[in-house]
């Protein structure tokens, strides 16, 4: 991933040196320079942060853009413009069909909070295309209200959110607009997992299950439509257990083989997880054990080893989760 992302930073620089030369591009190995290590706070790699105006301190880091086109445009909406301002329904219809995925803002006027904070939402989903207009014609036309987000893909919406001001900001239009990059359900494997950890959602929901088996059809069927109903709250993750290099997930989960079909949740932030009370992976039983766990009601989860069969034999005893309480308190 670090070679590849080294390849496409390069490109980047190559294209735009004649469109923007006074952008200019640098890779350092910080192996070697253990001061700037220290001073720019490198915890992780390949990291890119952007230096503006010359001045060293508090430069902008560069996260989840991986391509050519995405650093390029992510650059440009750093130092121009970050939405195109849109005047006709024929430019709407223009950009909507040229773009994989878009996103309009449809506003009562162009000054206010709520662009203040689409503009800067813009900023960093270089993925996608943001416009935006005020032109009462234009939403008249699309049947949208004034203050309105719309995610359009291939030319078709696929979301409405309205932008009330005071009730949003980046962090939260961030999290639902780079949600849309991302099928609903994402299966997991070394590619993907970058991806899935790039989206601002800290809410993670796993289906560990072998897409070989006889329910699995039905199985991602539910879980795909549950899905739908908790886009932009929750991440929803696809596990192959018959996927031998898923190994460390497994791990992780406390996953076996005789577990399967599971079905857990994670929270990035605290790294709490949740297991599925039910053992079927139905629609009702997702949907609730996703709204148990946004209503703050789902139990966490504490893996445990089995109790042995000698473990009071001797004079120091041998404790697991599941009879630790019991035998200290």
């Amino acid at each position: 991933a670090s070679h590849n992302l080294t390849k496409e930073f390069a490109e980047a620089a190559r294209l735009l040196k004649k469109e923007a030369p006074i952008i200019q591009f640098g890779k350092m190995d910080v192996t070697y320079q253990h001061d700037l290590r220290k001073e720019f706070n490198i915890q992780e790699f390949p990291t890119v942060k952007f230096f503006v105006d010359g001045i060293r301190e508090d430069p902008i880091d560069c996260k989840g853009v991986r391509r050519a086109s995405a650093f390029i445009t992510w650059l440009k909406r750093r130092t121009g413009p970050s939405t195109v301002l849109i005047n006709s329904t024929d430019q709407v219809e223009d950009v909507i069909n040229a773009n994989d995925l878009s996103v309009i803002g449809f506003f009562k006027e162009l000054q206010n909070d709520s662009v203040e904070i689409f503009c800067e939402t813009a900023k960093d989903v270089p993925e996608m295309f943001f416009g935006m207009t005020s032109s009462e014609d234009i939403c008249a036309h699309y049947g949208i209200q004034m203050n309105t987000l719309v995610v359009f893909k291939k030319g078709k919406p696929l979301h409405n959110e309205v932008l009330e001001d005071g009730r949003w900001n980046k962090l939260d239009l961030t999290r639902i607009i780079k949600t849309f990059t991302l099928d609903l359900i994402t299966e997991y494997n070394l590619e993907t997992s970058v991806k899935i950890f790039d989206v601002p959602v800290e809410n993670h929901i796993l289906l560990f299950i072998p897409t070989n088996s006889k329910t699995f059809n039905a199985s991602y069927e539910n879980y795909k439509y549950v899905a739908a109903e908790f886009r932009g709250k929750i991440m929803f993750v696809l596990v192959n257990t018959n996927e031998t290099r898923n190994g460390r997930i497994f791990e992780y989960f406390h996953i076996r083989e005789v577990d399967v079909p599971a079905v857990r949740i994670l929270n990035l932030t605290s790294q709490a997880k949740y297991k599925m009370p039910a053992d079927e992976v139905t629609v009702e039983n997702i949907r609730h054990f996703c709204q148990s766990y946004l209503n703050g009601k789902a139990k966490l989860h504490l893996s445990s080893e089995e109790i042995a069969e000698d473990w009071d034999k001797m004079p120091v005893k041998v404790l697991v989760g599941k009879n630790f309480n019991r035998i200290v308190f």
